[in-house]
């Protein structure tokens, strides 16, 4: 086992065949990622609360950076679910072992650190089998959990709405259906005869084992939930139809979970929504109804964060909500600038966006967070997205050019009219100036003349006042 050190010169999938089999294949502690308490006062209190975790790699391609990246950002997750991170460990391999994920002998290895450190959990960056979850149990004899469970473990914690729990529920139950397991005789226990409420003769035999019984009991639990996510989808899609039939535009903001979306929603909107620096602080979608300076409403949503692997039973369960994304007018893609490596982020996300066919909606990227990004970082950032605007939701630097260029790439309305409004209809003067864009205005003897674009609807209200095509008087 070899310890990685920060100077070390990174390595390539060139240099990496040059390595020893033995050496390449070694469990490599990654530094900086324990958050074991300095001070021994709170360690009785936070043994009560947190569970002791050792996480595990296994790193098949790209570099070593990208290989500890992904497991700084489990370490965070684990935090994240409340859990104190004792050490960390990367493997490199072909692939993973299909039967402990990281192989007998260096499970064996990892059952030692485990046991020297104290852990009481490990956790596996990616998604295990059940096989692979329950032989690596049994060899380092603590409990083991995989990076989509802890996704999972933090999405339960984080939900608060009636439609986001039964969500975070479904993806939870679609992911333990294939994993049940039975613990000493529970799968041998059965009912029927007498433990069937004393059938007698003809009542008794088999019946169902537990494990069949709890099969039985998810599946009827998740088609109930299938039904409630239907309904509230209902409600959500009648909303998104009003706003549609109204032609308002509507923009969404998505990105990275941590990226700075629900702080830059309150720049943007006055939202008051929480914003907390943690991961997937946000899963309910809030939308705002908006005003852009010449007028023109949209509304403003902030969505569910993404993060690289993210699990599908996720994807699946909140579809209905990620539908905001794939609806909109404009995409603000916000990324943390400050992050060690924003196109990962950026390439993560973009990968959830084809999993929810929002790749053909027009997109703006948002770096976020320079007041505290490296400068040689946000160099780097500007050679490749030109076009991108950089912001930072907490001083406030740079939101007003991104407001400029949000109102520049909204829709405009529909149709161009030019009428003449008596000066008894103010309400209809009004309308065109809080629904439409106003291009020009006179006030002339007739009335107030109008030159505007405005919706299907309203331009629908202000047939009977058209006026021809170069009306000056």
């Amino acid at each position: 086992m070899t310890k990685i050190s920060p100077r070390e010169p990174e390595e390539t999938p060139d240099t990496a065949g040059r390595y020893d089999l033995a050496d390449r294949q070694a469990l490599r502690r990654v530094a900086g990622l324990s958050t074991e308490l300095a001070d021994v006062t709170e360690v009785e209190y936070r043994q009560l609360r947190l569970e002791r975790v050792v996480l595990v790699g296994v790193w098949t391609t790209g570099t070593i950076v990208d290989a500890e990246n992904s497991l700084i950002e489990l370490a965070r997750l684990a935090e994240t679910a409340g859990s104190q991170v004792l050490d960390g460990l990367i493997q490199r391999r072909d692939r993973p072992d299909p039967a402990t994920y990281i192989g007998s002998g260096k499970a064996k290895q990892l059952r030692d650190i485990v046991h020297g450190a104290g852990a009481d959990t490990v956790i596996c960056d990616g998604e295990l089998t059940p096989g692979q979850l329950r032989q690596l149990e049994q060899i380092v004899k603590v409990k083991v959990v995989d990076r989509t469970a802890l996704i999972l473990d933090i999405f339960a914690q984080h939900a608060r709405s009636k439609e986001g729990k039964a969500q975070v529920e479904l993806a939870q139950m679609q992911y333990l259906l294939p994993r049940l397991r039975g613990w000493g005789e529970s799968l041998s226990r059965q009912v029927g005869g007498r433990a069937a409420g004393g059938a007698g003769i003809g009542g008794r035999g088999p019946g169902e084992t537990k494990i069949e019984i709890d099969r039985r009991r998810i599946n009827a639990r998740m088609a109930k939930l299938r039904k409630q996510i239907v309904h509230m989808q209902t409600a959500r899609e009648i909303k998104r139809a009003r706003r549609r039939s109204r032609e308002v535009p509507s923009v969404v903001l998505a990105g990275y979970t941590n990226a700075g979306k629900s702080s830059l929603l309150n720049r943007l909107a006055g939202a008051g929504v929480l914003v907390d620096n943690t991961l997937f602080a946000t899963l309910d979608p809030t939308v705002r109804r908006c005003q852009a300076s010449d007028g023109r409403p949209y509304t403003l949503a902030d969505t569910v964060g993404f993060v690289r692997h993210l699990p599908t039973q996720l994807v699946e369960a909140f579809r209905s909500t990620l539908e905001e994304v794939g609806q909109a007018d404009l995409i603000l893609h916000v990324v943390d600038a400050a992050d060690a490596d924003p196109e990962a982020q950026i390439r993560a996300v973009r990968e959830v966006f084809g999993d929810i066919d929002a790749l053909g909606v027009p997109e703006q990227i948002v770096f976020n967070k320079i007041d505290v990004a490296d400068p040689d970082m946000l160099q780097r950032l500007r050679r490749l997205a030109p076009d991108a605007v950089f912001v930072s939701a907490r001083t406030g630097a740079g939101v007003d050019k991104l407001q400029a260029v949000l109102e520049d790439r909204l829709p405009r309305p529909a149709v161009e009219v030019t009428v003449l409004l008596p000066y008894a209809r103010g309400d209809l003067v009004d309308r065109v100036h809080r629904t439409g864009e106003v291009l020009s205005t006179r006030h002339i003897g007739g009335g107030t003349l109008l030159n505007a674009r405005v919706t299907r609807e309203l331009a629908a209200v202000l047939r009977p006042f058209t006026q021809p095509v170069g009306v000056t008087s």
